[in-house]
């Protein structure tokens, strides 16, 4: 989670908290979340302790996992804004760099037997988009 800058009694940091501490991982914490707001959850405990609920929402959020995104820090976007305004040509130290870029902040990890061949679509478009957003 990025660090607040800022006074952490105001209404903004309150925002900011919800904003990144709310954030579902996959379906297992959508459910959990409706079952909290509609009681469900309690009326579940109260009959069966050890349901498995807590088992079954780590399940579902392995198997139906959301894009979480990262946001960039200072190093990262100052480095994939040089390459983007400046660079002509992306050499493969670069495309190591940003690859390793890309799976910190899409939390997903590259496999590829040639990162050339599949560079610009699965790592540089997606920064790209991500950089002038």
């Amino acid at each position: 989670m990025n660090e607040f800058k800022g006074d952490k009694r105001t209404k903004e940091y309150k925002e900011w908290k919800a904003k990144f501490e709310n954030k579902s991982k996959g379906l297992g914490d959508d459910i959990a979340k409706f079952t909290k707001a509609t009681g469900i959850d309690k009326v579940v405990k109260a009959i069966a302790p050890d349901c498995g609920c807590d088992k079954r929402q780590d399940l579902l959020n392995k198997k139906v996992q959301y894009k979480i995104v990262n946001c960039l820090n200072q190093e990262d976007y100052e480095y994939l804004d040089n390459i983007f305004k400046l660079a002509k040509k992306v050499t493969p130290k670069q495309q190591h760099r940003m690859k390793d870029i890309y799976q910190k902040t899409f939390n997903r990890k590259v496999v590829s037997s040639c990162l050339t061949c599949s560079f610009i679509k699965s790592i540089y478009n997606p920064l790209k988009k991500l950089y002038e957003n």
